[in-house]
């Protein structure tokens, strides 16, 4: 048997031009990429402001008018001759790394860019509701000094309402509330022949209300959504407690900061409300709990605050870092700094963007104009660059059952030797229908630390960055890799974020993904034969003429073409 806790033997590789011009590729972040992505920001930073200042009244006005807009075109579409549909997005906007290779194939682009507006925060009844292209960093501008927050917060500012319900979302809160979509009220969305329903839990759409979650924008066009609201404090209290030993030691210490032994994971005296884990090599990790608190407590004599917003503090997974020197410690984090603490360096992935980004002197002097947008970044890559951090670079989350962790500790540094890792646990809830990701089945009789009898308790094993025998100059086949990774996957009841790059067969993503409610919605709704299916969103590679007329031609008579090969 092979030994997990041993690195793959590699063969050195020699350095070739496209090597170099990914070293150096800090030149046009500099001079081109932050200038731009500041201009963004800040015409995005007035649009909002714009936005806020005016009347719910106006705001719903406009949101009814786009929609009318949005019908419209998709009547328009003459499905003997037009593409299918999707939005008309640029394929460099999405902040995933994955191409997006459908959109170079022919289409049908339906406009959804005016959707970018909060339309209410409804106190009484704790819901916001709001337009699928509202980032993170705007609904906390609204929210925050309000003394309120969703209820899951993804932690990069960029991140929009519908990528995170159409894919999948995860916070630090995750293991209370579950993903993102879970904390979903209501989907408002268009269907393929241009109308309007809201779908909820318990309504006659309840089966598109459980289908819309990783679908990807297949079964219609999400317009709005209703997401739950919290009521918060003015800061964290951060707790970082340092380990040190095997990564089976590691896992477990990760389950512990947040899994009481009594198994009483109800209990808020308990349980912290943020959790988060980063293991920095093979022996040793930080874990941070956090707990809501009030300013007064704050500021209470003795305490540390960490403003972490300041564009030249230290960057946050290295200043957690510092806890494997100085011991465990506690500090108070204003309560949307500590949201947001991963935005400036993209967790660490802002040390291979820019390798002197976190010395102190350009934190102080440029360190404001963090981070690089993403969507910039690949609008500035090429071809062959994109194709080069694809086969050389890893961006993946593995959605995993708690009690694995420490296997997947040991699988990752066996195949990739990558850190930091990101440890977030998240519930998968059961629901009355097959979504298509949920719990393993049978896991309530099982009784294991973390699980409840209504859902299991599951991680996202987040890896982002250059495995470490790239930067010791040995070959390393990205492509095989993943292909391990994914099969791990579908071994162990877990599942792959689809903003990730994909290696999947048709056959194989189906084995990993539940189609059964899916393709449900997908002929009940008529969205076959007018959006595209998820897959062959998600396949890598541009499509071919022969895939395009494949997808376009299928029809309702013979949906049997989406039902999922067997083994």
């Amino acid at each position: 048997m092979a030994d997990t806790n041993t690195p793959l033997l590699r063969r050195k590789k020699k350095k070739d031009w496209m090597d170099w011009a990914v070293q150096f590729r800090w030149i046009l972040v500099i001079t081109v990429v932050l200038p731009i992505s500041l201009a963004f920001d800040i015409w995005a930073e007035f649009g909002n402001w714009w936005s806020a200042r005016k009347s719910e009244k106006q705001r719903q006005k406009e949101h009814d008018k786009h929609v009318e807009e949005v019908a419209k075109r998709l009547k328009s579409r003459d499905p003997a001759k037009d593409g299918l549909v999707c939005t008309a997005r640029k394929p460099w906007i999405a902040v995933g790394m994955r191409n997006v290779d459908y959109k170079r194939a022919r289409h049908f682009e339906v406009d959804l860019a005016p959707f970018r507006q909060v339309l209410e925060i409804d106190e009484e009844n704790m819901v916001a509701r709001c337009e699928p292209l509202v980032t993170m960093g705007q609904i906390t501008r609204m929210t925050v000094p309000r003394n309120l927050a969703l209820a899951v917060v993804a932690e990069l500012d960029d991140l929009t309402v519908g990528g995170l319900i159409n894919g999948y979302g995860i916070e630090g809160s995750s293991h209370i509330y579950g993903l993102f979509a879970d904390t979903v009220v209501w989907y408002e969305i268009i269907l393929a022949d241009g109308r309007l329903v809201k779908a909820t839990r318990d309504n006659e759409y309840q089966d598109l209300f459980y289908a819309i979650p990783w679908s990807q924008g297949t079964l219609g066009f999400l317009v709005a959504a209703g997401i739950k609201l919290i009521r918060i404090k003015e800061y964290m209290r951060v707790t970082y407690t340092p380990v040190v030993g095997t990564l089976r030691d590691l896992g477990q210490a990760y389950l512990d900061s947040f899994i009481p032994r009594d198994g009483d994971q109800d209990n808020p005296e308990k349980v912290p409300e943020f959790v988060e884990g980063m293991v920095y090599s093979d022996d040793q990790g930080v874990m941070m709990t956090g707990r809501y608190a009030s300013k007064k407590e704050a500021k209470q004599k003795g305490n540390v605050i960490n403003n972490q917003g300041y564009w030249f503090k230290k960057w946050f997974y290295q200043h957690a870092q510092t806890a494997l020197k100085k011991g465990e410690f506690v500090e108070y984090i204003p309560t949307r700094d500590y949201y947001h603490r991963h935005t400036r360096c993209l967790y660490w992935e802002g040390k291979l963007i820019l390798p002197f980004g976190d010395q102190a002197w350009f934190r102080y002097l440029f360190g404001w104009m963090m981070p690089p947008k993403v969507s910039f970044l690949k609008a500035t890559q090429g071809e062959a660059i994109r194709n080069y951090y694809h086969e050389r670079h890893i961006i993946q989350d593995m959605l995993i059952p708690a009690y694995k962790v420490p296997d997947a500790l040991e699988f990752s540094h066996q195949e990739f030797e990558l850190y930091p890792i990101w440890l977030c646990p998240h519930r998968l809830f059961k629901a009355p229908v097959k979504t298509m990701i949920g719990p393993e089945p049978g896991f309530e009789y099982a009784e294991r630390p973390g699980d409840t009898p209504y859902a299991q308790m599951f991680t996202d094993v987040g890896l982002y960055y250059t495995p470490n025998p790239i930067f010791r100059g040995e070959e390393f086949d990205g492509i095989a890799a993943c292909k391990k990774l994914e099969q791990w996957l579908i071994d162990n009841n877990s599942f792959q974020a689809q903003y990730a790059v994909s290696e999947l067969n048709e056959q194989d993503f189906w084995r990993m993904f539940d189609a059964s409610l899916y393709n449900k919605c997908r002929v009940k709704y008529k969205a076959i034969g007018t959006f595209m299916s998820v897959y062959y969103k998600s396949k890598k590679g541009k499509k071919t003429e022969k895939e395009v007329r494949e997808e376009e031609s299928k029809t309702l008579e013979d949906a049997d073409v989406e039902k999922p090969m067997t083994d």
